[in-house]
């Protein structure tokens, strides 16, 4: 498992729901209604929640590994 630079978060699980997110729309559905118990089933910690709720792209970049990645408010609210 990969860890964010030490911070003690498995960026490999925000990485990959943020993927998944895209590409599954059942999994979309079901974070649009309950976001947190999709990211807790996920086991992402509540820092990473934290952002996701938020929709705090430089935090969710900084926690993912994605920093250059392109992300929008859109990936991370999921198919308004």
């Amino acid at each position: 498992m990969s860890w964010n630079r030490g911070v003690g978060i498995p960026m490999d699980e925000l990485k990959k729901l943020l993927m998944d997110l895209g590409r599954d729309a059942k999994l979309a559905d079901e974070y649009e209604h309950d976001p947190d118990a999709v990211m807790k089933a996920r086991g992402l910690p509540e820092e990473a929640r934290k952002a996701m709720k938020a929709k705090d792209v430089d935090s969710v970049r900084k926690l993912s590994g994605l920093g250059e990645c392109h992300l929008a408010n859109s990936t991370i609210k999921c198919h308004d």
